[in-house]
């Protein structure tokens, strides 16, 4: 069972949203480092810089986990991309194992972006944000979190603004959305796809 868990995700807001989970559900026998890139391109040019630099002395008993968002690439495709890049640092997957079975590297994506997760648990946007029905995930829009259209940061900040939150602004504020629903969530209850996929993981290890 890992001990310590390394986090690589695309973007300090994914990072923030998981250390707010981590720190309410993560048990203290288990430590872990959030590393968090400066976008997609960022992640993809440095990512086999980083996986040859822990080959040289990570652990047996640690994991990394690469979590990035699908954007809108085809899902198989960007995990196939990643999964090259972990091979080629030298190292076993969850989806392309030892013959034994074994893996120290884990790759996941949030469909389509990190917001997704947010809308899987409406509870907690309900809470975080004043004004959000507790009813909107029954929405056709809104009903199934992994299928969101249209960018799914700018839906949820539509969502807000028409509850009367960050009147006009364009830019969705992502940090700052991302610590105040993160703090409200309960992965139990979540029901976005890439999300369950992603904690069931994180419980696993």
């Amino acid at each position: 069972m890992a001990r310590h868990l390394e986090i690589i995700t695309e973007e300090m807001s994914a990072a923030r949203a998981l250390e707010k989970l981590f720190e309410r559900y993560l048990p203290d026998t288990t430590t872990y480092n959030l590393i968090q890139f400066n976008g997609l391109e960022n992640l993809l040019d440095r990512l086999p810089e980083r996986l040859a630099g822990y080959r040289s002395w990570i652990p047996e008993a640690w994991r990394i986990v690469v979590l990035m968002d699908r954007d809108r690439a085809d899902c198989q495709a960007r995990k196939a991309q990643i999964e090259k890049m972990v091979r080629e640092a030298g190292f076993y997957t969850k989806t392309n194992p030892a013959p034994d079975g074994a893996f120290q590297v884990v790759t996941r994506l949030a469909i389509e972006e990190l917001e997704a997760w947010f809308f899987g648990d409406v509870p907690a946007l309900s809470a975080a944000y004043s004004g959000v029905s507790m009813s909107l995930d029954q929405k056709r829009e809104y009903r199934d979190a992994d299928a969101i259209k249209g960018g799914t940061a700018q839906a949820l900040l539509r969502v807000l603004q028409e509850a009367g939150h960050y009147k006009g602004i364009s830019r969705p504020p992502k940090l700052e959305m991302a610590e105040r629903v993160a703090a409200q969530m309960q992965p139990d209850r979540n029901t976005s796809r890439s999300f369950r996929v992603f904690w069931n993981t994180v419980v696993h290890l």
